[in-house]
């Protein structure tokens, strides 16, 4: 362990810091497939009575009209959190006796690109941008890509800790901190990315549909079903939204502005095959721009820096203006054998990993690291249980079991620390200890990690990937349908829904300006950074 995450280890075990690391925030967001009992795509609408997907502050839809997310309220307590997961898969559930949830990052049988509905926002400015805005990553990557889904995991430190962390920083500039703080986190999480991709990855195997004939690495496990047999997280490589444009982007994490220009420049730029496309054609759009990118959004990175932007401003602007509030992690897969896809030991490893990438020296990522860091999380996706498989670090080979070893040592020290805050006022908290404990072990033994066992299960029993995942989702919606909500929490969501729906309305109602004036002044943003 280096000197350095020593002495900020022994700062944030201060009496006057401690505490604080007890309110860590979080908040998961949650994609799900709605699929009919027979495990096929839904083809229905977003469901009224769930609320308007354009202003519902918890259950929304994201690529694909059948791609239910599901969003936390922030909160410092991680069974609060996953609680709320729950009772709004409950709600979903109880609300839509027809179809139930793939539980599952890689989607079932899909048949043609028209078989795949795009989300729909309504008729406001706002929720026709976010419409063709998926419309036009269907003509640029296939429909295909808009019916993966995953597991979002935002995550922040209270502000009231930032002073005590940056004693001798003027309040002028302790935002600048904050965020170069930030992003060292962020290159500090894409350079050992690799290792919650071995250790989380849930998505080894796909059914054949989704590639449609098209040519692919992968293997045959029976007529149905393509994996990797040391495969970890295909949803994180070159199957998801990646492509030989965006090859060319380097986006760089070394500071603020220099994020903002690279990102920028991506969206400002047009691009030849995008051009072919077109934006309005025949007075329909096909996507928002002919950029390389129609959005910040578009370009897909495990990690992101986030502030939460006003209505109409672009997420870059917000970062402009107010630096990094919180970050967020995109690489978790939804991992079918947990009911709501996500477990408090995942959640409470995820901190200890952060706040080790936090407290740890980022040194500035050149070109070479970054083709490093790629090809580590290529290999891992690909072959990350593979016995002896290397990876690259600093221009040399080391085996990702040992590098895994002495992450984890580190990330035991984070892990203690976050123990020793929650347990200040309490009986002793081992929580976040034992899930780095629960890390070791798959590291020592790959066939303990979710990837290894939905192999071995495909295997042993013979079934199909889609199989394997409709007998997972139909069990978790027995046991969902099974726990009723209260009626307080029941009376709560449906009026919940019934305002988003009214919210929408207003919208629509005061929308004045002409469609093509307000995608003006979006874009109009970018050029003034």
């Amino acid at each position: 362990m280096s000197e350095s995450l020593q002495q900020r280890l022994a700062q944030l075990s201060s009496p006057a810091l401690l505490p604080l690391l007890r309110q860590l925030r979080r908040g998961l967001e949650k994609e799900s497939l709605r699929v009919d009992r027979d495990g096929c795509l839904a083809q229905t609408p977003h469901d009224p009575k769930l609320g308007s997907a354009l202003t519902h502050p918890l259950i929304t839809t994201d690529y694909s009209e059948s791609l239910l997310e599901f969003i936390t309220l922030v909160s410092a307590d991680v069974d609060t959190t996953l609680a709320q997961l729950d009772a709004t898969h409950r709600f979903v559930y109880q609300t839509l006796p027809d179809e139930n949830l793939w539980t599952s990052s890689m989607p079932g049988m899909l048949g043609g690109d028209a078989d795949i509905p795009v989300a729909r926002y309504g008729d406001s400015n706002l929720g026709r941008m976010k419409t063709i805005y998926r419309v036009g990553l269907g003509h640029r990557y296939g429909r295909r890509m808009q019916t993966i889904s995953g597991i979002h995991y935002n995550f922040s430190l209270p502000e009231a800790l930032w002073p005590h962390y940056f004693p001798a920083v003027p309040a002028a500039q302790l935002q600048q901190h904050v965020t170069d703080a930030y992003f060292g986190l962020i290159r500090n999480f894409r350079r050992h990315v690799w290792l919650l991709i071995y250790l989380f990855g849930a998505s080894p195997a796909l059914c054949k549909s989704f590639l449609e004939g098209k040519p692919h690495r992968l293997q045959e496990l029976d007529d149905y079903t393509l994996y990797q047999p040391y495969g970890t997280a295909l949803r994180m490589g070159d199957l998801g939204y990646q492509s030989r444009a965006q090859e060319k982007l380097n986006i760089c994490y070394n500071r603020l502005d220099s994020y903002i220009d690279t990102l920028k420049n991506g969206i400002l730029n047009s691009h030849p095959d995008y051009e072919r496309i077109g934006v309005l054609v025949d007075g329909e759009y096909k996507q928002l721009s002919a950029g390389l990118l129609q959005i910040e959004n578009e370009f897909y990175s495990p990690i992101r820096p986030k502030r939460v932007a006003r209505q109409g401003e672009t997420a870059l602007t917000a970062l402009a203006h107010g630096g990094v509030e919180y970050i967020e992690v995109r690489c978790v897969d939804v991992n079918p054998y947990l009911p709501v896809g996500i477990d408090a030991e995942l959640m409470r490893f995820l901190d200890a990993f952060l706040m080790f990438c936090l407290l740890s020296d980022s040194p500035p990522c050149d070109d070479n690291e970054r083709s490093e860091l790629l090809s580590n999380v290529k290999t891992t996706v690909d072959e990350g249980r593979k016995p002896g498989v290397k990876l690259h670090r600093r221009g040399e080979e080391i085996g990702l079991q040992q590098w895994a070893d002495e992450l984890l040592d580190q990330i035991a020290q984070t892990a203690q620390l976050l123990d020793n805050a929650h347990s200040a006022n309490s009986a002793s908290s081992t929580a976040h200890s034992d899930s780095v404990m629960q890390q070791r072990r798959k590291v020592a033994d790959p066939d303990l990690t979710p990837s290894a066992r939905i192999v071995r299960e495909l295997r042993d029993r013979k079934i199909s990937y889609s199989q394997f995942v409709l007998e997972k989702a139909q069990q978790h919606a027995a046991d969902f349908r099974g726990r009723e909500l209260s009626p307080a929490l029941q009376t709560e969501f449906v009026e919940m829904a019934q305002r988003s729906l009214q919210a929408q309305a207003e919208i629509e109602a005061n929308d004045k300006l002409p469609f093509d004036q307000y995608l003006q002044k979006y874009f109009d943003q970018y050029r003034a950074l």
